[in-house]
């Protein structure tokens, strides 16, 4: 990047957190921004600016775009449980040196009268089930087939696109995308008298209500966490800290 050139960012979305950056970056005179996206939703929520949607094809790949694309930075605000594509864009990025920033949601804690039970991943959640439960399962299309061999309970699978692949044999599925408030979760779990939830700690406010609906209701919560994650890459948690951070590289560039 040449002394006066737009700091070029790449953002990669999919998230509320990303088309938020991509809104608050539109502001900023001297940062050009790209945001990726998976394509994994049929009709995802667009955000403001330049989009491309597919996959890179790897890391290796990733670090070619990088090049050919004149990216000076990378933000990283996909989903806490997009492990590969993080690990992707920490090699790319380290690769052609190409910084790299991580834009993650808090993760949910517990409060007073929450049930929760931590779970390290969603095969743990589907061997933690007991027989006869009734549950609310929200942990995303891909990792429905985890739950596929569980054939003594009853699921109610939410998910903004229809899941591919195995599923439970006694499930109905609810097709629909957040933002949730309680008062809709609540009816949820009453009127499919719904005895666990199972989530992954995403974190966020856009499905939290979930969690309050469960709290109010005294209904047991097995929280799956969140993959560890590598690499030293500096990491923010909310908007106004990225823009601070992207705004200090663009007044060094200036």
């Amino acid at each position: 990047m040449e002394c006066g050139q737009a700091v070029k960012v790449l953002i990669l979305g999919g998230t509320s957190e990303s088309r938020e950056l991509a809104a608050a970056l539109d502001t900023v005179q001297g940062i050009e921004t790209i945001t990726s996206l998976a394509g994994r939703v049929a009709e995802p929520v667009l955000p403001i600016g330049r989009t491309r949607v597919g996959g890179f094809g790897g890391s290796d790949a990733l670090a070619v775009w990088l090049r050919d694309n004149a990216i000076d930075v990378v933000v990283d605000a996909t989903h806490p449980f997009a492990s590969t594509i993080g690990a992707h864009a920490e090699y790319a990025t380290s690769a052609t040196g190409v910084a790299l920033l991580v834009l993650t949601r808090r993760p949910w804690t517990a409060d007073e009268g929450d049930r929760w039970a931590a779970v390290a991943s969603l095969p743990d959640a589907a061997a933690s089930i007991t027989p006869g439960s009734r549950v609310f399962l929200t942990t995303g299309r891909q990792g429905v087939h985890h739950f596929a061999s569980v054939d003594h309970s009853w699921f109610l699978v939410r998910a903004i696109d229809p899941p591919t692949g195995p599923m439970p044999s006694n499930m109905e599925l609810l097709l629909d995308r957040g933002p949730f408030d309680i008062d809709h979760e609540s009816m949820v779990l009453a009127d499919n008298r719904i005895d666990l939830l199972i989530t992954k700690n995403s974190g966020g406010d856009m499905t939290r209500a979930k969690l309050d609906a469960a709290r109010a209701a005294s209904i047991p919560v097995l929280m799956v966490d969140r993959p560890a994650r590598t690499g030293s890459a500096p990491t923010v948690c909310d908007i106004a800290a990225a823009v601070d951070w992207l705004s200090e590289r663009l007044r060094a560039a200036l």
